[in-house]
């Protein structure tokens, strides 16, 4: 129920996205490790480059609120196959969530749910790297 749940708002969020030069608009929901839900859409820029992902729209919005542990993000698209984060996203996600998950769905309802490890299993994690040496 929980995925439905946060999929009809990533659903929402979409409707919101900005992709003139794509096309291809992303919707996101975060929720958080205190049941709050956070929604993002994909803002593209013509220097391309300054785009911004749904997820990271997404995450963006919660720190700015007071928020930095994520349990779980659905993500959905206007393409037909399931959507997952790009690397910048995952990696993005990985200082927030490192044991959450993450829930995609295609376009005929087909729903898929991953832990994030199993996306970016060796990510790159400043603290952990140096507490190693």
């Amino acid at each position: 129920m929980e995925n439905e749940y946060l999929i009809s708002y990533a659903k929402k969020a979409m409707g919101n996205a900005y992709s003139p030069y794509s096309g291809f608009s992303v919707g996101a929901a975060l929720l958080t490790t205190e049941g709050e839900v956070f929604t993002g859409c994909n803002v593209e820029n013509a220097s391309f480059g300054a785009t911004i992902c749904a997820e990271r729209c997404a995450v963006m919005k919660a720190v700015s609120e007071g928020y930095t542990s994520f349990k779980k993000i659905a993500i959905v698209s206007s393409g037909d196959d399931l959507t997952y984060p790009c690397g910048i996203c995952r990696q993005f996600l990985s200082e927030f969530m490192e044991d959450g998950i993450v829930v995609v769905q295609d376009k005929t309802g087909n729903i898929k749910e991953y832990s994030l490890n199993e996306l970016i299993p060796f990510a790159f994690n400043l603290v952990k790297d140096f507490d190693d040496e």
